[in-house]
């Protein structure tokens, strides 16, 4: 059932000006859908296909638009977030087409060419934090922008490794836009302190335009999509545990067949072990091990899940995925556990109000600056339908198994990832929910209602 629409304006057109050429953002005016959630009223069951991997997408249309030749990605995803890379890159002068509404075709000459006019990543940070690397090492000037949301996510951690390289790049406050003035870098032997696909990544495509080597070294090992794809597209690339190390390369086109996303799939997990009864069969699911926390959580956790059909496409793991509404147990999720499961902490988060027990949540300072504070804004929606959870510097601590109230409305501040773990938590609770800004939820999954809908939520 929706609710009534509202404007929000998330741009001011304030003049934003540089030697070679001035824009003016354009007012961005996104309607405010308000969406209420019913508990669920029967068990969810039946067999649904998870849409495609937003990170591997992302990836295959950015490295295939630097690969002299034609490249094919198939179900590529049709997320917000996604569209705003392919964009991107076609406005750097690659020829990118739809044969059909999930697969495109890439053409490139190996080169990018000077854009007219700024780069817009939408919401994207996986964009903007990937082209920045590119860019840096162009011999050309760029300007990357992105909406409010993504204009005050911190743009340093890749901004300070970039410069190290001899990156030319200005912003304000160290988040976008980010001027980019293309110049010769040079490899760097790098430390990070933080573990991130994103910053990684950055880092390891600047390497391909660098002269010498670049290391990049984590602390805990992130998700190993470039790594993979870059090596399959022969760059010169290694990796011993932790650390990648890359020389300047030249990427050779592929064709690509885009998994499941398993950070999408996460929600049905989720739904499946806590709504009562219910039995879910996800198919086609990417479970790549840095990414696959979740799974190792839900065993800990005492759920059912089982990985079925397990096989390797274009150099991914890939798994049918069987979920069944268990007993759940709390457990602790820290360190080596955060890299693997970011993206669904707040989904994980739902699922501790309906385990046994203490689950405590630490080392995941890196939540508050996602679309939004997840730490703080996850603790007070779920406070607010009744859960008994605290708030930590670095996570929470959620005491189960409580009853979820509802009867509240929750504000989701922009981030697709709240809209659909409130929507779960919704389906466990006593009174209806309302959720504001649910047409978020098309950042990442266009087909999210429907799809539970499909089981027999509504």
């Amino acid at each position: 059932m929706c609710f009534g629409i509202r404007g929000k304006i998330f741009s001011k057109g304030i003049e934003i000006s540089y030697k070679w050429f001035t824009f003016f953002p354009a007012d961005d005016k996104i309607s405010c859908m308000k969406k209420q959630v019913m508990p669920a009223i029967a068990p969810l069951k039946g067999c649904i296909e998870i849409p495609s991997d937003k990170s591997i997408s992302h990836r295959a249309v950015i490295f295939s638009s630097l690969a002299k030749g034609r490249s094919v990605i198939k179900n590529f995803s049709a997320g917000a977030d996604c569209v705003s890379s392919l964009n991107v890159c076609r406005n750097l002068g690659v020829n990118i087409n739809y044969l059909d509404d999930k697969t495109i075709e890439v053409i490139s000459d190996g080169n990018l060419k000077e854009p007219s006019e700024p780069l817009d990543c939408g919401n994207s940070g996986t964009t903007m934090r990937l082209m920045s690397g590119i860019l840096a090492g162009q011999n050309f000037n760029s300007v990357l922008i992105g909406d409010e949301s993504l204009s005050r996510r911190p743009m340093k951690r890749v901004i300070e490794p970039l410069s190290l390289m001899g990156a030319r790049i200005t912003a304000n406050d160290n988040k976008a836009p980010l001027k980019i003035e293309g110049e010769r870098l040079n490899g760097i032997l790098y430390r990070s302190k933080l573990a991130s696909a994103q910053v990684k990544s950055c880092i390891l495509l600047a390497g391909l335009y660098a002269d010498g080597v670049t290391s990049y070294t984590e602390p805990a090992k992130s998700r190993d999509h470039t790594e993979r794809m870059l090596k399959a597209m022969g760059a010169d690339i290694t990796v011993d545990g932790n650390t990648v190390v890359i020389s300047k390369s030249k990427l050779a086109p592929v064709q690509i067949t885009v998994p499941g996303d398993i950070s999408s799939a996460a929600f049905f997990i989720t739904a499946g072990l806590i709504v009562p009864e219910s039995e879910i069969l996800l198919k086609n699911v990417g479970v790549n091990p840095a990414r696959t926390g979740i799974i190792d959580v839900v065993k800990r956790m005492g759920g059912s899940i089982e990985l079925l059909n397990e096989r390797e496409e274009s150099g991914e793991p890939v798994a049918d995925i069987r979920v069944s509404y268990s007993k759940l147990k709390a457990c602790d999720i820290s360190g080596g556990d955060i890299p693997r499961l970011i993206d669904e902490l707040p989904v994980i988060a739902v699922l501790a109000t309906q385990a046994e027990g203490i689950t405590v949540v630490k080392d995941s300072s890196d939540l508050r600056n996602k679309e939004a504070d997840r730490i703080t804004t996850v603790v007070n929606a779920l406070k607010l339908m009744g859960a008994d959870i605290k708030e930590r510097t670095d996570g929470f601590v959620i005491k189960g198994k409580t009853e979820l109230k509802g009867g509240c409305e929750l504000e989701t501040f922009h981030d697709h990832r709240l809209v659909m773990s409130f929507y779960v938590a919704g389906l466990v609770s006593k009174n209806p929910i309302v959720i504001d800004g649910f047409e978020w939820s098309k950042i990442s999954f266009p087909g999210f209602e429907n799809l539970m809908e499909s089981l027999g939520v509504g």
